[in-house]
């Protein structure tokens, strides 16, 4: 069997349910990832399953190297009996195309996109979903579109389980960073890849000092690219209190172990909401760009500040729920729609519900 997934990070870590369910079924199958390379990274040592890296960068050049790669791999057999292609991307879906698979599962017609079609014979159940009533959400959770590609091949995702690979000293170097004693944890992502959806840095700096005020420890965690370094930069610059920056000084292996130990996690929608999910972090998620109902916080979206349906009513001129699924706002300043206020109430809900933690502030 043969996974498609290059990217991003909180998508994958989405895959490693319905991985779970695979194995759990039919531990005897071999099983081929086709992954991104920082991805790959993050879920390198995941048992059971063998990873293959592309590099958009290199083309078809690197197509017909994996091909080389897979076929190599697959060794008598001549081709994979199943090929589960969970990316919609135009390169993605030309990938797929050099990936030699009787069955190929697709993505239904309804979110079928850049020929997707075209380069698969079996397709996930074209399931809308049903939001709740007064809910703005577009459709399902995307963890439970890619967990819906088992059915075709006779299963059903039954539970959700992540195990995140997560190596011991990745773990002893989280807790080096700040002691165990203190009050708790706000440990502060700011930045997604997607530039758009990134809240403004005094807005982040109000509500990490309503928080240190309580007594909360700040901890800000990000990448090492510029943007990331001067979101930071300008978040401290405006707290009144002071805040451990460890932006840029982590991997992505540090990563995972690191969020694990924050009390509470903000951030936009990002790859690191998915990975403190997954690591049983709670998340206060900044939605207005993107639909928390599709792609927030998939264990517990009650602490997300969703202004998702007034970007929709503002920048597309109708309510979020008539947008197609998977649907993004990314327009200049759709994250302004978020205010303070908004933020500082969903984390006051979360102090509410964890009277054990918040038993913790040093006043």
């Amino acid at each position: 069997m043969c996974l498609l997934r290059l990217s991003a990070l909180g998508d994958v870590t989405h895959v490693l349910p319905l991985l779970h369910t695979l194995r759990d079924a039919w531990p005897q199958v071999r099983i081929a990832w086709v992954i991104g390379k920082g991805e790959h990274r993050l879920l390198a040592g995941l048992p059971g399953v063998d990873f293959f890296e592309y590099d958009k960068k290199t083309g078809l050049a690197g197509m017909r190297a994996l091909r080389r790669e897979l076929r190599a791999w697959l060794g008598d057999a001549a081709r994979f009996d199943v090929l589960l292609q969970m990316q919609l991307a135009a390169r993605a879906n030309l990938l797929s195309g050099f990936i030699p698979a009787r069955r190929r599962v697709g993505y239904d017609r309804s979110r079928s996109k850049e020929l997707h079609g075209l380069f698969v014979n079996e397709r996930i159940p074209d399931r809308p979903g049903l939001p709740a009533p007064g809910s703005h959400a577009t459709g399902p959770h995307v963890l439970d579109v890619l967990g819906s590609f088992c059915e075709p091949l006779g299963l059903r995702r039954e539970q959700v389980r992540w195990d995140l690979p997560v190596p011991d000293d990745a773990r002893a170097w989280a807790a080096a960073q700040w002691p165990t004693e203190g009050g708790p944890v706000l440990l502060v992502s700011p930045c997604s890849s997607h530039a758009l959806r990134n809240w403004r840095a005094e807005r982040y700096a109000a509500v990490a000092d309503h928080a240190a005020g309580l007594g909360w420890r700040i901890v800000l965690c990000g990448g090492r690219s510029e943007l990331e370094r001067s979101t930071a930069d300008a978040i401290i610059a405006a707290m009144r209190h002071s805040a451990l920056d460890l932006v840029g000084k982590d991997t992505l292996k540090q990563l995972p172990a690191l969020l694990e130990r924050a009390d509470l996690v903000m951030t936009p929608d990002s790859g690191p909401m998915h990975i403190a999910n997954a690591m049983g972090t709670t998340v206060l998620g900044l939605h207005a760009a993107t639909d928390p109902e599709r792609s927030g916080p998939y264990s517990d979206r009650r602490y997300c500040v969703d202004r998702h349906d007034d970007a929709a009513r503002k920048f597309r001129g109708k309510p979020a729920s008539d947008l197609r699924w998977g649907s993004k706002i990314e327009h200049d300043g759709v994250m302004d729609l978020i205010t303070v206020d908004d933020t500082i109430a969903a984390f006051e809900r979360f102090r509410a519900g964890h009277p054990q933690i918040t038993a913790r502030e040093a006043r």
